[in-house]
């Protein structure tokens, strides 16, 4: 038995005339009746009672009616469900986000994907530069929003976020009274950084900035999360340069300064795998290029 079978049935079965059916099926009358002849043989019972001027079901036709339409309408679900996988409209996502990116690029991202692609399950890891290809390399997560650069092999990077870098300071300093700050006020000040292993792309920017002005800083404690670098500012542990875009992360007893000097810029960029053909990761790329394009102009 094939699909075409059920399909000429349940046809013939809603126009209850040979004519009707073939017409609607595209096909001559004769060869319908053939199939149907051929469909009956094959399950052994009579689907119509026929004679010259009208065609009805049997009992048992009207019970194989029932289960051949629920079985073609399953078929059509099945099809649907294929064709929006198959354009990346259903299906889950795991993203892996550096903190840092949940105060700049992350909430539009996932606002405009949701929007464009409600049917697709977002699940959210908060994770390390470092960590996150190992974790694309694992299939632990399908797309990672990172600060480069990082080791990326097999993995295809696109920056798509850049942004200077600014002053965090403990409300009580007294660099607070200035309405921007030398980074050779600095001189002597306890820093509070990222380690250089986990996050580079900010470790380094911030170690050549302190260098250019004739210094090399004082760490007084390293911390691999934005929120823990600010709640350590806010204790007076000391100073930290942080990326512009932390400044929505308004704490109490910390104070944001820019910074006279001309900064590096520092970038968040999108990492997956590069032989990933998968149609939802592609989908979720498309979508960051497209909101993306106000902040690389």
């Amino acid at each position: 038995m094939e699909l075409r079978h059920l399909r000429y049935f349940v046809t013939l079965a809603e126009e209850l005339h040979f004519g009707r059916a073939a017409e609607r099926l595209h096909i001559a009358q004769p060869p319908l009746s053939q199939q149907i002849r051929q469909l009956e043989t094959e399950l052994g019972f009579s689907l119509f009672y026929r004679t010259k001027r009208t065609v009805r079901l049997t009992d048992a036709g009207q019970i194989f009616l029932l289960e051949s339409q629920r079985i073609l309408s399953q078929l059509r679900h099945a099809i649907a469900l294929g064709q929006q996988v198959s354009r990346g409209e259903i299906g889950q996502l795991t993203i892996g986000f550096v903190s840092s990116a949940a105060y700049n690029v992350l909430p539009p991202i996932l606002q405009a994907f949701r929007a464009q692609v409600p049917g697709v399950t977002l699940a959210l890891h908060e994770l390390t530069t470092a960590q996150q290809p190992q974790w694309l390399q694992e299939g632990r997560i399908d797309i990672g929003l990172f600060r480069p650069p990082v080791e990326s092999n097999g993995c295809q990077v696109e920056t798509i976020f850049q942004e200077s870098l600014t002053l965090a300071l403990p409300e009580t300093h007294p660099l607070t009274q200035q309405k921007k700050v030398s980074v050779r006020s600095l001189i002597g000040e306890p820093f509070i950084v990222f380690p250089r292993a986990v996050a580079p792309g900010l470790y380094d920017p911030i170690i050549s900035l302190c260098q250019q002005a004739g210094f090399s800083p004082i760490v007084a404690q390293e911390a691999i999360q934005m929120q823990t670098i600010v709640s350590l500012v806010a204790a007076e542990m000391g100073v930290a340069i942080v990326p512009a875009s932390l400044q929505q992360l308004q704490r109490p007893g910390v104070t944001y300064r820019p910074l006279a000097e001309v900064t590096p810029q520092v970038a968040i960029a999108l990492i997956w795998r590069q032989q990933d053909r998968s149609s939802t990761v592609q989908r979720f790329v498309e979508v960051v290029r497209q909101i993306a394009q106000q902040w690389i102009a």
